[in-house]
Protein backbone atom coordinates (compact mmCIF):
# COMPACT_ATOMS: atom_id res chain seq x y z
CA UNK A 1 0.00 0.00 0.00
CA UNK A 2 3.21 2.46 0.82
CA UNK A 3 4.71 1.74 -2.40
CA UNK A 4 1.13 2.49 -4.24
CA UNK A 5 0.64 5.69 -2.70
CA UNK A 6 4.60 7.08 -3.32
CA UNK A 7 3.33 6.10 -7.08
CA UNK A 8 0.11 7.85 -7.11
CA UNK A 9 1.73 10.99 -5.86
CA UNK A 10 4.62 10.67 -8.29
CA UNK A 11 1.90 10.70 -11.42
CA UNK A 12 0.08 13.52 -9.63
CA UNK A 13 3.05 15.46 -9.54
CA UNK A 14 4.27 14.77 -13.11
CA UNK A 15 0.73 15.75 -14.52
CA UNK A 16 0.85 19.12 -12.81
CA UNK A 17 1.19 21.93 -15.55
CA UNK A 18 4.52 23.73 -15.61
CA UNK A 19 4.85 27.18 -13.22
CA UNK A 20 4.15 30.56 -15.39
CA UNK A 21 5.38 32.71 -12.62
CA UNK A 22 8.44 35.16 -14.09
CA UNK A 23 11.72 35.19 -13.07
CA UNK A 24 12.67 37.99 -10.45
CA UNK A 25 15.93 39.17 -12.01
CA UNK A 26 15.62 41.84 -9.55
CA UNK A 27 16.97 38.84 -7.06
CA UNK A 28 20.97 38.62 -7.44
CA UNK A 29 22.20 34.82 -7.99
CA UNK A 30 24.75 33.17 -5.64
CA UNK A 31 27.67 32.11 -6.51
CA UNK A 32 30.55 30.24 -4.93
CA UNK A 33 34.00 31.04 -5.69
CA UNK A 34 34.38 28.46 -7.89
CA UNK A 35 31.23 28.77 -9.70
CA UNK A 36 31.60 32.16 -10.51
CA UNK A 37 34.96 31.76 -12.07
CA UNK A 38 33.48 29.36 -13.98
CA UNK A 39 30.84 31.15 -15.25
CA UNK A 40 33.46 34.24 -15.91
CA UNK A 41 35.52 31.84 -17.83
CA UNK A 42 32.48 30.50 -20.16
CA UNK A 43 31.58 34.47 -20.37
CA UNK A 44 34.95 35.38 -21.67
CA UNK A 45 34.87 32.43 -23.97
CA UNK A 46 31.77 33.15 -25.33
CA UNK A 47 32.46 36.86 -26.08
CA UNK A 48 36.11 36.70 -27.55
CA UNK A 49 35.57 33.64 -29.76
CA UNK A 50 37.22 31.30 -27.91
CA UNK A 51 40.85 33.30 -27.50
CA UNK A 52 42.60 32.74 -24.31
CA UNK A 53 43.16 34.65 -21.34
CA UNK A 54 46.42 34.83 -22.18
CA UNK A 55 46.29 36.53 -25.08
CA UNK A 56 43.81 38.37 -23.36
CA UNK A 57 45.82 39.95 -20.77
CA UNK A 58 49.08 39.56 -22.38
CA UNK A 59 50.95 43.09 -21.42
CA UNK A 60 52.52 44.92 -24.69
CA UNK A 61 56.12 44.57 -24.83
CA UNK A 62 58.61 48.06 -23.19
CA UNK A 63 59.93 50.09 -25.48
CA UNK A 64 63.02 51.66 -24.38
CA UNK A 65 64.35 54.82 -26.11
CA UNK A 66 68.29 53.69 -26.17
CA UNK A 67 70.23 56.15 -27.72
CA UNK A 68 73.50 55.76 -30.21
CA UNK A 69 75.25 58.77 -30.45
CA UNK A 70 75.70 60.42 -32.76
CA UNK A 71 72.32 60.78 -33.11
CA UNK A 72 70.35 61.80 -36.34
CA UNK A 73 66.70 62.23 -35.05
CA UNK A 74 65.11 62.55 -31.68
CA UNK A 75 61.56 62.07 -31.42
CA UNK A 76 61.19 65.23 -28.77
CA UNK A 77 62.59 68.83 -29.02
CA UNK A 78 65.12 69.61 -26.89
CA UNK A 79 66.19 73.14 -25.31
CA UNK A 80 69.40 72.92 -23.52
CA UNK A 81 69.48 75.47 -20.58
CA UNK A 82 72.11 77.01 -18.62
CA UNK A 83 70.90 77.78 -15.17
CA UNK A 84 71.08 81.62 -13.96
CA UNK A 85 74.29 82.45 -11.79
CA UNK A 86 74.46 80.81 -8.72
CA UNK A 87 76.13 82.89 -5.45
CA UNK A 88 78.94 80.58 -5.72
CA UNK A 89 79.35 81.55 -9.25
CA UNK A 90 78.55 85.18 -8.43
CA UNK A 91 81.69 84.88 -5.53
CA UNK A 92 83.96 83.25 -8.71
CA UNK A 93 83.92 79.88 -5.93
CA UNK A 94 83.78 76.62 -7.66
CA UNK A 95 81.16 74.88 -5.61
CA UNK A 96 80.74 70.93 -7.07
CA UNK A 97 80.37 68.90 -4.50
CA UNK A 98 76.77 67.17 -4.75
CA UNK A 99 76.21 67.51 -1.29
CA UNK A 100 75.87 71.36 -1.67
CA UNK A 101 73.58 71.04 -4.47
CA UNK A 102 70.64 72.30 -2.28
CA UNK A 103 72.77 75.04 -0.29
CA UNK A 104 71.75 78.68 -0.47
CA UNK A 105 75.22 78.87 -1.45
CA UNK A 106 73.98 77.07 -5.07
CA UNK A 107 71.05 79.64 -5.18
CA UNK A 108 70.36 81.75 -7.78
CA UNK A 109 72.10 85.39 -7.31
CA UNK A 110 70.30 88.80 -7.67
CA UNK A 111 72.32 88.75 -10.90
CA UNK A 112 71.37 85.29 -11.89
CA UNK A 113 67.36 86.10 -11.47
CA UNK A 114 68.03 89.03 -13.61
CA UNK A 115 69.81 86.90 -16.41
CA UNK A 116 66.30 83.93 -16.16
CA UNK A 117 63.54 86.91 -16.94
CA UNK A 118 65.38 89.14 -19.16
CA UNK A 119 67.58 86.49 -21.29
CA UNK A 120 66.54 83.49 -20.94
CA UNK A 121 62.88 83.88 -21.00
CA UNK A 122 63.49 86.36 -23.76
CA UNK A 123 65.42 83.71 -25.74
CA UNK A 124 63.23 80.85 -25.11
CA UNK A 125 60.34 83.28 -26.36
CA UNK A 126 62.18 83.99 -30.00
CA UNK A 127 62.53 80.32 -30.44
CA UNK A 128 58.41 79.74 -29.81
CA UNK A 129 59.83 77.05 -26.86
CA UNK A 130 56.57 76.62 -25.13
CA UNK A 131 54.08 78.28 -27.79
CA UNK A 132 52.49 74.85 -27.45
CA UNK A 133 53.75 73.56 -24.34
CA UNK A 134 56.46 72.14 -22.86
CA UNK A 135 58.25 70.77 -19.97
CA UNK A 136 61.09 71.52 -17.84
CA UNK A 137 63.57 69.10 -16.50
CA UNK A 138 65.65 71.09 -13.98
CA UNK A 139 68.64 69.46 -12.19
CA UNK A 140 67.82 69.15 -8.14
CA UNK A 141 70.72 72.27 -7.85
CA UNK A 142 69.07 75.09 -6.50
CA UNK A 143 70.10 77.37 -9.31
CA UNK A 144 68.74 75.36 -11.91
CA UNK A 145 65.43 74.57 -10.02
CA UNK A 146 65.08 77.82 -9.24
CA UNK A 147 65.76 78.61 -13.07
CA UNK A 148 62.98 76.46 -13.54
CA UNK A 149 60.34 78.27 -11.19
CA UNK A 150 61.14 81.24 -12.27
CA UNK A 151 60.25 80.26 -16.51
CA UNK A 152 56.96 78.26 -15.02
CA UNK A 153 55.71 81.73 -13.17
CA UNK A 154 56.99 83.50 -16.71
CA UNK A 155 55.23 80.86 -18.66
CA UNK A 156 51.99 80.49 -16.58
CA UNK A 157 53.09 76.85 -16.70
CA UNK A 158 51.69 74.37 -13.41
CA UNK A 159 54.15 73.29 -10.92
CA UNK A 160 53.13 69.54 -12.80
CA UNK A 161 55.27 70.35 -15.49
CA UNK A 162 58.49 70.44 -13.74
CA UNK A 163 60.48 67.75 -13.14
CA UNK A 164 63.29 67.69 -10.64
CA UNK A 165 66.73 65.47 -12.16
CA UNK A 166 68.35 64.12 -8.68
CA UNK A 167 71.19 63.41 -10.53
CA UNK A 168 71.85 63.14 -14.23
CA UNK A 169 72.53 66.39 -14.88
CA UNK A 170 74.57 67.39 -11.52
CA UNK A 171 77.34 69.63 -12.47
CA UNK A 172 80.41 68.52 -13.17
CA UNK A 173 82.47 67.35 -10.67
CA UNK A 174 85.87 68.83 -10.24
CA UNK A 175 87.25 67.17 -7.92
CA UNK A 176 90.46 69.08 -5.77
CA UNK A 177 89.23 71.91 -7.45
CA UNK A 178 86.25 72.65 -5.38
CA UNK A 179 86.52 75.70 -3.44
CA UNK A 180 88.93 76.93 -5.92
CA UNK A 181 88.47 80.44 -8.22
CA UNK A 182 86.23 80.20 -11.09
CA UNK A 183 88.51 82.57 -12.79
CA UNK A 184 91.56 80.13 -12.85
CA UNK A 185 90.26 76.59 -12.42
CA UNK A 186 88.07 76.99 -15.88
CA UNK A 187 90.92 77.67 -17.78
CA UNK A 188 92.72 74.50 -16.28
CA UNK A 189 89.90 72.13 -17.00
CA UNK A 190 89.47 73.58 -20.38
CA UNK A 191 93.28 72.95 -21.29
CA UNK A 192 92.70 69.30 -19.68
CA UNK A 193 89.77 68.43 -21.60
CA UNK A 194 91.46 69.72 -24.99
CA UNK A 195 94.47 67.34 -24.11
CA UNK A 196 92.03 64.44 -23.67
CA UNK A 197 88.19 62.87 -23.09
CA UNK A 198 89.40 60.86 -20.31
CA UNK A 199 91.48 63.62 -18.53
CA UNK A 200 90.02 64.36 -15.24
CA UNK A 201 90.61 67.02 -12.87
CA UNK A 202 92.54 66.01 -9.48
CA UNK A 203 90.56 63.81 -7.03
CA UNK A 204 89.38 65.05 -3.98
CA UNK A 205 89.33 64.37 0.08
CA UNK A 206 85.57 65.70 0.67
CA UNK A 207 83.95 63.51 -1.35
CA UNK A 208 83.49 66.13 -5.01
CA UNK A 209 83.25 63.41 -7.72
CA UNK A 210 86.44 64.18 -10.59
CA UNK A 211 84.49 63.69 -13.97
CA UNK A 212 86.29 63.36 -17.23
CA UNK A 213 84.04 64.62 -20.54
CA UNK A 214 83.87 60.79 -20.81
CA UNK A 215 81.87 60.54 -17.69
CA UNK A 216 79.69 63.61 -18.61
CA UNK A 217 79.39 61.99 -21.43
CA UNK A 218 77.49 59.03 -19.91
CA UNK A 219 75.10 60.34 -17.33
CA UNK A 220 73.70 62.85 -20.86
CA UNK A 221 73.03 59.84 -22.58
CA UNK A 222 71.61 58.31 -20.20
CA UNK A 223 69.06 61.49 -19.70
CA UNK A 224 67.99 61.48 -23.05
CA UNK A 225 67.56 57.96 -23.34
CA UNK A 226 65.50 58.66 -20.67
CA UNK A 227 63.39 61.56 -22.00
CA UNK A 228 62.78 59.76 -25.10
CA UNK A 229 61.10 56.87 -23.91
CA UNK A 230 59.23 58.85 -21.56
CA UNK A 231 57.94 61.56 -23.92
CA UNK A 232 56.90 61.73 -27.72
CA UNK A 233 56.46 64.83 -30.08
CA UNK A 234 57.13 67.19 -26.77
CA UNK A 235 59.73 70.18 -25.96
CA UNK A 236 61.93 70.08 -23.08
CA UNK A 237 63.95 72.30 -21.34
CA UNK A 238 66.93 70.40 -20.04
CA UNK A 239 68.15 72.75 -17.07
CA UNK A 240 71.75 72.13 -15.87
CA UNK A 241 73.59 74.20 -13.09
CA UNK A 242 76.88 74.55 -15.23
CA UNK A 243 77.71 74.43 -18.76
CA UNK A 244 79.75 71.44 -19.40
CA UNK A 245 76.86 69.26 -18.95
CA UNK A 246 75.00 70.63 -22.03
CA UNK A 247 78.25 71.45 -24.12
CA UNK A 248 79.48 67.66 -23.92
CA UNK A 249 75.90 66.39 -24.27
CA UNK A 250 75.71 68.04 -27.55
CA UNK A 251 78.84 67.57 -28.70
CA UNK A 252 78.18 63.64 -28.48
CA UNK A 253 74.71 64.00 -30.35
CA UNK A 254 76.74 65.49 -33.08
CA UNK A 255 79.42 63.12 -32.64
CA UNK A 256 82.13 65.76 -32.52
CA UNK A 257 85.27 64.56 -30.53
CA UNK A 258 84.47 65.73 -26.91
CA UNK A 259 87.90 67.91 -26.86
CA UNK A 260 86.07 70.62 -28.74
CA UNK A 261 83.21 70.37 -26.51
CA UNK A 262 83.62 73.65 -25.34
CA UNK A 263 82.94 75.30 -28.27
CA UNK A 264 79.38 74.80 -27.44
CA UNK A 265 80.05 76.48 -24.02
CA UNK A 266 76.91 78.63 -22.26
CA UNK A 267 77.17 81.56 -20.05
CA UNK A 268 74.76 81.19 -17.27
CA UNK A 269 71.18 82.35 -18.33
CA UNK A 270 72.06 81.30 -21.93
CA UNK A 271 69.32 78.79 -24.44
CA UNK A 272 70.60 76.38 -27.38
CA UNK A 273 67.93 74.23 -28.87
CA UNK A 274 69.90 70.59 -29.33
CA UNK A 275 70.82 69.57 -33.00
CA UNK A 276 70.83 66.03 -33.86
CA UNK A 277 73.53 65.48 -36.06
CA UNK A 278 73.12 65.39 -40.64
CA UNK A 279 76.30 63.78 -41.42
CA UNK A 280 76.04 60.20 -42.68
CA UNK A 281 77.52 58.02 -39.55
CA UNK A 282 81.01 57.05 -40.10
CA UNK A 283 82.15 53.99 -37.80
CA UNK A 284 85.68 53.67 -39.35
CA UNK A 285 88.30 54.21 -37.16
CA UNK A 286 90.40 57.28 -36.82
CA UNK A 287 93.10 59.09 -35.41
CA UNK A 288 92.75 62.31 -33.81
CA UNK A 289 96.14 64.34 -33.65
CA UNK A 290 96.75 65.28 -30.29
CA UNK A 291 97.78 69.33 -29.75
CA UNK A 292 100.13 68.17 -27.02
CA UNK A 293 101.63 64.42 -27.08
CA UNK A 294 102.40 64.07 -23.55
CA UNK A 295 99.49 64.62 -21.95
CA UNK A 296 97.28 62.75 -24.44
CA UNK A 297 96.46 59.29 -23.90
Amino acid sequence: MKSMRIATSIQARSREPPSTQSPNYNTPTVYSRRGANLHLGISLIATTGGASLTQLYSPSPAQASLLRFPADSLQNRYILVRAGESESESENRVLTNPVAKTSMSNALSENGRRQVIRETFAALNEIKACDNGCWLWPSMTQNSYQTAELLASLYGIGRNRIVPEFSKIDARGLGGFDGGRWSVVSEEVAAGDASSADWKPPASTTGTPNESATEVLVRGRELLSLLETQFFGETVLIISPDSDNLSILQAGVLGIDLRGHKNFELLPGRVRQLEVSTLERDDSPRQIPCPNPPQCR
